[in-house]
């Protein structure tokens, strides 16, 4: 073997990893929806877990890459630690998809059929389609679909170069003695983890394995403990994201090393015990690309068998290793996360789904605080404007990072739709604070509305409890009716704001109101108003992304110019609603 083999060999590894890196990001972005189904669907249940952990490491092409995505759910607490557990089984399990499409390249024989399924024969032609897909198309996913071709293409080059340059060894005396020595069980183990651990990457340590035996002599008795150390070594990818984690991050990441760890040292001994006495026929065999893909497949699934029944007490070990110590602080978001953007706007969309929740809620406690006054909540209606405050400045910063990553076209929209939105919810939460210290006012002043007043407030009050929860449902489900009913209701408010303040000057003439309640009463209503402004602009932000457009206030002046019967409708409906007598 020649100095120019071994260039070949590293350059066969280079396109190897980079067409694995090519096609696994390809995939997470058609994966998305995916991610996101899996996102919302987790149960504390280990089997559910386990199916759609399988599932997602199969589509996306990468255990580490799964473990990775936990290690950020878990340290956002968008997952729990009980949750995790089933997620990452179904991740070791899923990562064999990747194996038997490697094998491909060890498929021999002359029949049309084996011709057609030959890496040679097919990998050109998903070459020539996928750059086809990549450069003249101009849908997203069509070109993702284009780039995992490229990436699957490439990933096959390198493996057959790699296959082709390792020719070479078989004539090397020095590394036939080396082989046989991984078929010693600790030294296999050991073989396997290292080069794993380097590569970080049990996909790319298999497939070198794989072309490796394409060339030389590899045996099942050195095959089976280097596969059982290439499970362990793709933790290393896990071990190393959870720095700087929270407590249950970290022992997510232990849990997978605790699975693949305790595997092998229950399995390795059967499997050796048995052999010294049984002598499997096949050990002595040489190993080939499926045969290696079937020893990770079976080992796997035994594995699993065993301890999917016992997750809650891998979970239970991670607790006694790392034990709880100081309160971990709430992470809103994980950088971690940015490396799966559809995931991390998922979690943007959650935590501004929050952030609406609580400034909905607070005007409705700070109204109450009108009607009878409680130090508690007032306390509780501050609390929530500093959370929602700090919610809108982590989103902000999270999203113009996410914002930067390359996405889909929808999840660049979302978060465009997202940056738009979040300082309307922020701003009425400031309105929360603004109607209590006008509570507040009334208490200290010891002031009383009018009857007639306190009804006209309660209708003003009605109407923007409406306005509020058709926005917050409006953006929750993405709901273009509920947000096609706001404007015509903040027409609505507009018109009792100024019937409201008409009013009450009516009744500062008669004597029967005064001055200073009139400031407060202006006071309200203004901040009513401004509230029921910034959901015309939520759901104005909504109607109008749909369109792919976000001039916003054009938009929502040619609402209100329009003589549409819709519009025309649920005007008349809430003008009906909600009127004073």
């Amino acid at each position: 073997m020649s100095v120019f083999d071994i260039i070949t060999l590293f350059g066969g590894l280079a396109f190897f990893l980079f067409g694995m890196n090519l096609m696994g990001s390809a995939l997470e972005k058609l994966a998305g929806g995916r991610l996101k189904l899996v996102l919302r669907n987790m149960t504390s249940t280990p089997l559910r877990g386990f199916l759609l952990g399988t599932a997602v490491t199969a589509v996306i092409q990468s255990s580490s890459a799964t473990t990775v995505m936990l290690v950020g759910f878990v340290n956002s607490g968008l997952m729990s630690l009980e949750q995790s557990a089933g997620v990452t089984l179904g991740a070791n399990l899923g990562a064999v998809a990747t194996f038997w499409l490697l094998s491909l390249s060890g498929i021999h024989g002359t029949s049309v059929l084996v011709q057609l399924c030959k890496p040679e024969t097919f990998t050109p032609v998903l070459a020539f389609v996928g750059i086809l897909l990549y450069m003249f198309q101009k849908n997203p996913r069509r070109k993702d679909v284009g780039m995992a071709l490229l990436g699957f293409a490439v990933l096959m080059f390198g493996m057959d170069v790699m296959s082709g340059s390792a020719s070479g060894l078989r004539d090397l005396p020095g590394f036939t003695r080396l082989l046989t020595l991984f078929s010693n069980p600790v030294l296999g183990v050991l073989a396997g983890t290292i080069i794993t651990a380097i590569i970080q990457s049990s996909a790319a340590s298999v497939g070198i394995l794989q072309a490796v035996s394409l060339t030389c002599t590899v045996t099942y008795a050195s095959v089976v403990p280097v596969a059982m150390g290439q499970n362990i070594g793709t933790c290393i990818s896990a071990l190393i994201s959870c720095a700087g984690t929270s407590r249950n991050a970290k022992r997510t990441a232990l849990l997978h090393l605790f699975f693949n760890i305790l595997s092998m040292l229950l399995l390795l001994p059967i499997y050796w015990l048995l052999d010294h006495f049984i002598h499997f026929p096949f050990t002595a065999q040489a190993a080939t690309p499926l045969g290696i893909a079937i020893v990770h497949t079976v080992y796997k699934l035994v594995s699993v068998a065993i301890f999917l029944p016992l997750s809650g007490w891998l979970v239970k070990l991670t607790q006694l290793v790392l034990p709880d110590g100081k309160k971990d602080k709430t992470i809103l978001f994980d950088d971690r996360l940015l490396a799966t953007p559809t995931v991390a706007v998922a979690r943007c969309h959650e935590v501004t789904l929050a952030m609406a929740e609580n400034a909905a809620e607070s005007i409705s406690m700070a109204y109450g605080e009108l009607v009878e006054f409680h130090n508690s909540i007032a306390v509780k209606v501050r609390e929530m404007e500093e959370q929602v405050d700090e919610y809108e400045d982590h989103l902000g910063t999270y999203l113009v990072k996410l914002s930067a990553q390359a996405m889909s076209e929808t999840d660049s929209a979302e978060t465009n739709r997202l940056l738009h939105i979040i300082g309307d919810f922020e701003r009425i939460s400031d309105h929360a604070v603004n109607i209590l210290e006008s509570a507040e006012e009334v208490r200290d002043k010891k002031l009383r509305f009018s009857d007639q007043a306190r009804k006209e407030l309660a209708v003003m009050h009605n109407a923007v409890e409406e306005i509020l929860r058709l926005s917050v449902e409006a953006f929750r489900d993405n709901d273009l009716t509920k947000a096609t009913m706001v404007e015509p209701l903040e027409q609505v408010i507009d018109g009792l704001r100024d019937t409201l303040k008409r009013r009450h000057i009516e009744r500062l003439q008669r004597g029967e109101c005064t001055i200073e309640l009139g400031f407060v009463l202006t006071d309200l209503l203004t901040n009513f108003e401004r509230v029921s402004d910034h959901c015309s602009n939520i759901a104005g932000c909504l109607l109008e992304m749909a369109h792919e457009d976000m001039d916003i206030h054009a938009y929502l002046r040619q609402v209100r110019a329009s003589d549409g019967s819709e519009y025309n409708n649920y005007y008349d409906y809430f003008l009906s609603k909600y009127t004073v007598a």
